[in-house]
């Protein structure tokens, strides 16, 4: 694939941005596709090796340690070497490991398999922020990012509808492979088309006007991590995402394993819930970056629009504290899809607040260290649902002895006490995700504390 070599005519304006916004698009779906597929299979994976509902959370974990250390260097390493090759080469890493996760037969070998895959794929979100800051202007990114941003959802509605499909048809390996091996068709087009604006030849000269617009940059000079890491703006970040994506990450893991325990599903049953979950995400995705733009447009401060946008996310996460109170599946669908619609909503802001408050080479490096920060909310997270899971394990066991010792021993009241005890070990699996499902209603409020506490007025970081 080549592009033609003269530059576009400058009497007829392009709009070629939002062919890379496609490609962005593209990235963020494939990434999560790649990352969601074990969470989808995982239920089938869990009765094929006999495994407890721990070792799901555990296996998950190491891809969020992984993800921690890579956003770590992620930033800094796409500041360095550029937008086109880094995300490129992270791309092309993260696809073969998720295809080696069809090799993986033991809890040890997919733990190794997640950590592989989490590496490299801690460059999609600081690549296509950092591809964002080069080829639109402030007034565009927000509605940008929420596009690009509902990536994510579509990654994770394709999955609940695919990934069972080759599961029944061609077994669990070939599903990892499949869905692995997709990513390598987007190289292709990356590779071809993208370079920056002002060297592209099919973006006029209006175009590249139009991109260049803002103001330019109070830092001009590669910002040191310690002047980073010293500016309130990038701790603003850093909290929102700490504290908000540990709960979608949560939800891409073991939401399937959610909803066939909870509410009797198979893992064939859970595909169309699951689906419309995230069909609602990408809606909130999409409509939150689209707020903040519109209220832009109006004239409202982008403190303003971006705050605005913010605290309608956090009202709409409140009602999935009832989660575990309904039994009707699509009640659940409902309080869910809620979550991860406000939670798009939410992060198309918070990540547009990165190119509203730092220049456009910083953007990598502030988004690497608030995705690590997001990926150890994760990775606390998910250890605290092993750790409660490992507890009912332990307490099911002492019950079950219980009723034995109790039935040996002929005591009627013994045994009635015993039994008692044993239901309440069986019912705790609810009281394990009540616990999750509670600390993810109140974690976007502490969010938006935090950031407005750090940053009471949004503003370019200045110049030391």
């Amino acid at each position: 694939m080549s592009l033609p070599a003269a530059s576009a005519p400058s009497s007829r304006p392009t709009h070629f941005r939002w062919v890379v916004c496609g490609l962005l698009f593209a990235a963020i779906t494939i990434n999560y596709v790649d990352r969601a597929a074990f969470g989808m299979l995982a239920p089938k994976l869990k009765e094929i090796f006999h495994w407890e509902d721990s070792d799901i959370s555990s296996i998950s974990l190491w891809f969020e340690i992984a993800y921690a250390i890579g956003l770590a260097f992620a930033g800094r390493m796409l500041d360095r070497v550029g937008t086109k090759l880094g995300l490129g080469a992270a791309f092309f890493a993260w696809c073969v490991a998720a295809m080696l996760h069809a090799g993986m037969a033991t809890v040890l070998g997919f733990k190794f398999a997640r950590f592989l895959l989490g590496l490299p794929e801690a460059g999609a979100w600081p690549g296509v922020n950092k591809a964002t800051a080069e080829w639109f202007p402030r007034r565009e990114r927000a509605t940008v990012a929420g596009f690009y941003n509902s990536g994510s959802n579509v990654g994770s509605m394709i999955v609940p509808l695919v990934a069972p499909w080759l599961l029944i048809r061609f077994g669990w390996q070939v599903a990892f492979i499949a869905l692995g091996a997709v990513g390598m068709v987007w190289l292709v087009f990356w590779f071809a088309i993208y370079r920056l604006p002002a060297l592209h030849p099919r973006v006029s000269p209006a175009e590249l006007a139009l991109i260049e617009s803002d103001p330019p940059d109070a830092i001009v000079e590669i910002m040191p991590v310690a002047r980073i890491l010293a500016t309130r703006a990038a701790w603003a970040f850093i909290m929102g995402k700490f504290f908000t994506d540990m709960v979608f990450r949560w939800c891409t893991y073991l939401l399937p394993t959610f909803f066939t325990a909870h509410f009797h599903l198979d893992i064939r049953s859970a595909g169309w819930p699951l689906f419309a979950i995230w069909l609602m995400a990408a809606g909130g995705s999409i409509a939150g970056g689209a707020l903040s733009s519109r209220l832009i447009r109006l004239g409202w401060s982008i403190n303003a629009a971006r705050k605005t946008a913010m605290l309608v996310s956090v009202l709409c996460v409140l009602p999935v504290t009832f989660t575990t109170q309904v039994s009707h599946v699509w009640l659940g669908v409902l309080l869910v899809g809620l979550l991860l619609a406000a939670h798009q909503s939410w992060s198309s802001n918070l990540y547009t607040s990165v190119s509203d408050l730092f220049p456009k080479h910083a953007v990598g490096a502030v988004s690497g260290y608030g995705g690590t920060a997001g990926a150890v909310g994760a990775t606390a997270l998910l250890y605290l649902t092993s750790s409660l899971f490992d507890a009912r394990k332990t307490a099911l066991a002492a019950a079950t002895a219980a009723v034995t010792s109790a039935q040996a021993g002929g005591s009627q009241a013994a045994l009635g006490a015993a039994q008692a005890a044993l239901e309440v070990a069986k019912g705790n699996a609810d009281h394990v995700y009540t616990v999750i499902f509670v600390i993810a209603g109140f974690a976007y409020a502490a969010a938006l504390l935090s950031f407005h506490l750090l940053v009471p007025k949004m503003e370019p970081v200045k110049a030391r």
